[in-house]
């Protein structure tokens, strides 16, 4: 197969891009919010919402200005697919009115972004159901046209990038690159994992890339690894093989916990920020095209802010 060279409006793999962390444990754990299926989306219709939402990328917006370096901030969109829609009762026009909302609030601070470095806006998109457990799987095709609503939705917004997070099979990724794809949008993956470096299906990170770039000639413009921590998957990258260059993100978890044990937790293990940005720079020494650096559940400002220092100094 001949890989395509993939759509990218991210700057070169030499230049740092900060990102931001878990929105939703922040959200309930720091703001006390109550998320019903932890979807953020809603708050983008409310007064109050919005103003939590801008306090949380804000402290983002601070630390990409303070170092001088580009900046991609997700829409709160990660739950705004049909299925989970549904279970909050929005319908699919309502659900298409609250994808707009939540990109305007991203969009309306990039009218506040006064560095010379990029301001991406990203159209997060989750796992059409719990991305830990695979109670049901699609295949590639149904996938795509599963996720093709949100996604067309997203391509009407002034979003620059899908952002694809905690994909836990191999089949959804493929689905959802190829609906990107046909909205003519760049999109990222990013697999989730447990932690033996597995996929929840069992399979590989290096096979679910492989497979995800065979079946879409490439078109993925980097893949990240989300929603675990560096001590489940560091040691996949350590005979640098030719996939490796093709992982440019990394949103991990400030926790060590499985996604079993942080199901049943009752409070949030924030780990530690320094640990986790020494990890960081240990990963970005094997990882050449890493250069988006953001975090995930538990993760918050002040561990996004001591990677992002200890990248920059690097």
């Amino acid at each position: 197969m001949t890989t395509a060279a993939p759509r990218t409006p991210f700057p070169s793999p030499d230049n740092v891009v900060v990102t931001d962390a878990g929105l939703e444990t922040w959200l309930s754990f720091d703001r006390g919010l109550d998320l019903p299926a932890f979807a953020a989306y809603p708050l983008a219709d409310t007064t109050d919402g919005r103003a939590a939402l801008d306090e949380y990328y804000g402290h983002y917006l601070r630390i990409a200005a303070s170092l001088g370096t580009a900046i991609v901030l997700d829409a709160p969109t990660w739950r705004a697919n049909p299925d989970w829609a549904a279970t909050l009762g929005h319908d699919r026009s309502r659900l298409g009115h609250l994808i707009t909302a939540s990109v305007e609030v991203v969009h309306r601070l990039r009218g506040s972004w006064n560095s010379d470095q990029p301001f991406l806006i990203g159209g997060a998109v989750g796992p059409r159901g719990d991305g830990y457990r695979l109670d049901a799987t699609m295949e590639p095709d149904a996938a795509a046209n599963y996720h093709s609503f949100q996604i067309q939705a997203l391509a009407g917004t002034p979003i620059d990038v899908v952002t694809a997070m905690t994909l836990g099979y191999v089949e959804e990724a493929i689905g959802i690159a190829r609906a990107a794809e046909h909205a003519n949008l760049p999109v990222v993956i990013a697999f989730t994992v447990e932690t033996d470096g597995t996929l929840p299906s069992g399979m590989t990170l290096a096979g679910a890339i492989d497979a995800t770039d065979q079946a879409t000639n490439g078109y993925p413009t980097h893949y990240m690894v989300s929603c675990a921590h560096p001590t489940h998957f560091a040691h996949l990258f350590a005979d640098a093989a030719p996939w490796t260059s093709r992982v440019g993100g990394l949103r991990a978890n400030a926790s060590s916990l499985s996604h079993a044990e942080l199901d049943e937790a009752l409070e949030l293990d924030r780990g530690d920020p320094d640990d986790l940005a020494a990890a960081y720079l240990e990963l970005r020494a094997l990882l050449p095209s890493l250069h988006v650096v953001g975090g995930c559940c538990g993760t918050d400002h002040h561990h996004v802010e001591a990677i992002a220092r200890a990248v920059c100094a690097r």
